[in-house]
Formats: structure tokens, sequence, C-alpha cells
């Protein structure tokens, strides 16, 4: 059997699957009861002056049969007292001490920060996180994202902590920010032993077109919220990505975003994540959703012959490059299998108003065909096809030339000038094609 052990900077858990500071994770009840399900480690609800939270607190964008694909939330951090909080920490790890306790944590002053470090230290947690990352409410005060989005008070305050801190600190970084290296980067300067991304981006997920104020609503207003669910995955293993690939960053990383199962997971250790964490899955499904998430994961590594994490934790990277770097020359044309169309036509649809106009029509009967001298293979029509396999992408060049556009810029293929004062441009583009109208003639 391959082993699901994971090690976040020194923090062992008995697989890679954390909940991340959220509801779910708000007592020590809940995450005993989590643990006992299979779940690793938990990031407890973020701790700090007990705040008072306001009701209604969730609002989400749904997609077919109510699945709820963005949830956002204006619940800010914890309202219980920070001494309940301490003595439950205390007990999840008298009864599980193999499994990852997190204290998320956000205060103020330096004296406020070195004091809660101590506290949580003294109750037991494994590891802390300091949670830069909260856009709504606690930035409003100089907190969450408000530090997030300064890396230099980052930094200071992440080297205040470390001042004091004997177990391993992570840093909770915002996606509410140009490039999410930065931050990294101070956090890695200030002696973070980790960083965990993303947190929640802000947001409004909708308005009431009646009562005229956006969701959720309390008392008639609203407020901007984090989002958060399946919808931000790209975002988060993007910016993931970012992240391991950055000299300056060089930390481990551990991945939160949209993951809902075992798939979702992989991809952020592919990425360069060492953990992942979860929340409005079990939000949604319950903490049950474990078992599918260690049992797929474990048949993953059993496929591909690999023993442990490490063996696949960023194994993607290397295949990952900036656009200028991609081979011109790979070409491939849309296939459609007639035995599997429904003659549905959305494929016609969609590559006739929104892309190339390279899927026709027969006189007589309704399964499509490929114009190929029209296809420049950009996928739509197999994105759209709600049969699996009907529409297939097929590749016709020989694989014998790998050109990138640097290289057509170094051969003289690409004369046209193209913004030659940006700075580290390329200094060439490729001339216009000709019009959809003149292909399609």
């Amino acid at each position: 059997m391959p082993s699901l052990s994971a090690n976040l900077a020194g923090i062992k858990s008995p697989n890679p699957f954390w909940l991340a500071s959220a509801p779910p994770t708000n007592s020590g009840y809940q995450i005993m009861k989590a643990f006992d399900a299979g779940w690793g480690g938990a990031v407890w609800k973020t701790l700090g002056v007990p705040v008072i939270n306001v009701s209604s607190r969730y609002g989400s964008v749904n997609y077919r049969s109510n699945r709820m694909v963005g949830f956002n939330n204006i619940e800010l951090i914890t309202d219980r007292p920070l001494a309940d909080n301490l003595r439950e920490i205390e007990e999840v790890k008298k009864y599980f001490p193999n499994h990852a306790v997190i204290a998320s944590l956000m205060v103020e002053t330096k004296e406020e920060w070195q004091q809660i470090v101590k506290d949580v230290e003294n109750a037991g947690a494994d590891g802390i996180e300091l949670n830069f990352g909260c856009p709504h409410g606690m930035c409003e005060r100089g907190m969450g994202s408000a530090v997030g989005q300064e890396p230099s008070i980052l930094q200071m305050i992440t080297s205040w902590v470390k001042e004091v801190a004997k177990i391993p600190v992570i840093v909770k970084l915002t996606p509410n920010i140009t490039d999410i290296t930065e931050p990294a980067e101070a956090a890695a300067r200030g002696g973070a032993d980790a960083i965990s991304l993303i947190n929640t981006i802000q947001s409004l997920v909708g308005v009431d077109l009646d009562r005229f104020v956006a969701y959720p609503i309390v008392d008639g207003k609203s407020t901007n919220g984090g989002y958060c669910g399946p919808a931000v995955k790209p975002i988060a293993l993007n910016m993931v990505k970012n992240c391991a690939q950055h000299s300056g960053v060089n930390i481990p990383i551990s991945g939160i975003g949209g993951i809902e199962n075992w798939r979702d997971a992989t991809e952020y250790l592919l990425l360069g994540a060492s953990n992942v964490q979860v929340c409005t899955a079990v939000m949604h499904y319950g903490f049950g959703i474990i078992r599918e998430m260690t049992s797929g994961l474990e048949s993953y590594m059993r496929e591909k012959g690999f023993e442990r994490l490490d063996d696949f934790i960023g194994k993607a990277l290397p295949n990952i490059k900036t656009w200028e770097n991609l081979n011109l020359h790979y070409d491939v044309k849309a296939h459609i299998d007639p035995a599997k169309c429904i003659q549905c036509q959305l494929c016609y649809t969609a590559c006739e108003d929104g892309a190339h106009q390279a899927i026709g029509l027969p006189v007589e009967g309704r399964i499509p065909y490929i114009i190929e001298e029209n296809c420049v293979g950009c996928n739509l029509c197999s994105l759209v096809c709600p049969v699996e396999n009907c529409i297939t992408m097929v590749r016709k060049d020989d694989g014998s030339q790998s050109e990138n556009w640097k290289d057509f810029v170094a051969a003289g293929k690409a004369p046209d000038s193209f913004n030659d004062q940006r700075a580290g441009g390329l200094g060439h583009w490729v001339p216009e094609p000709a019009s959809a109208l003149e292909r399609k003639k």
C-alpha cells in the first residue's frame, strides 16, 4: 500500500487532507469528529480577540440542480473565548496525538502576537497559521488581508512570531493582490516555515432584484464577503504554481481553494503543494467526503507506482512554461464521433457564433462535421459537447518541428513591431490573421 503520510515543514499528519480554518473547525467537538472520520489535520478557526458575528452570514452561486459552485461568507474570526479554545486544543491533542492541530491566529500588536503564540504552544498545537488573508470585517480593522497586501508589514509580523515560536509557522496569503509571490517572498524573508494559499477572494455573489440589496442580507443591508468553493480552484492552482516555481519563496506550500475530491487535491500536489486544506466541500457535504479522498488518492498512487507523496509533489511544474515558450508548430484539429453524437448541434452553435466557424451542418441529417481548414484546435467544441469523448482533439503535425515564439522572433518570422517600449517585451507581434469570413470563403 502507498503511504499517505504527509509532512509540511515538520508538521506530520496521517494524510495530506486538512480542514481549513473556518466554521468546520470552530470547536474541539467538530475537529475530533473530523479526525474520527479520517481527516489528517485541522487548522482551528482563527483565534484572537473574540468578535460579534452577524446573521445571516453566507451566500452562494449555484449552477444546475442547486450545485453550489461558489460560496461567499461575511463571518469573522472566532466568537468564542480564547480560554475555551485553548482548553479544547489540549483535549483534541490528548485524544489524537498523531493528527496535526494548527492554531490560526489574528491579533494586532507585537505583544498580543507573541503572547497568543505562547498560549497555543502551551495548549499543544503542532503549528501556527498567521491569518493574513481575511478580506472582510477584519481588514477594515487593520488585520487580515490589510496585512497580506503589505509585504513589509507581513514580513515584520512574521518575524515577531518567529522570535518566540517553537513550532512551525505557516503564513496564510490573500489572493486579493496583483502578484502573490510578493507576500510569499516577504513571508520567507520573515522566517516563515511554510505558506498556505489561497484565502478567500473579496466578492459579492448577487443582488436581490426586489429588495435591491446584495446577498447575504443583514437587516436590509449587506457587505462584501470572501469567495471560495469550486469556482476559485483555477485561481488558487495558478497562485500555488507561481509560488512553487519562484526561487525567492522556496518554502513548503499548503494548497487551499475549491477542493472537493481526491482529483482536486492531487492537482495541488502535482503543482507543488505538500498538503491541502478543505472547507467549502465539508460545509456542503460533511466530513464523510474524506473517505473518497483517501481511497481515491491511494488508488491513483498505486496506478502510477508512487510509494509516497514526495514521489509526485511538484511533478507537473516542469511542464508549465510561459506562453512564449510553447511550441507554435503543435497542431490539433477537432474530430466528431458520429456514433456518439446526439445531434444537439451545440458544438456548431458555439463554434459558429463564438469561435472560428469550423463546424458545418449537413444538407441531410443533423450530425455536424469539422471544416478542417478553418479549425484552429481551440477545444471549444469539445468543452461544450455534453457527451464524453464524442469530440476529441486529434494531432495533425508530425512532431518533427518545435519552434516557440522567441524562435519566431529570432528568425525574423514575426517582423511587425509591437510595443517596443514595453520593458522586457518581446518586441514583435505576429501579423493579424485573415478574418473569419475570409477564411470561411
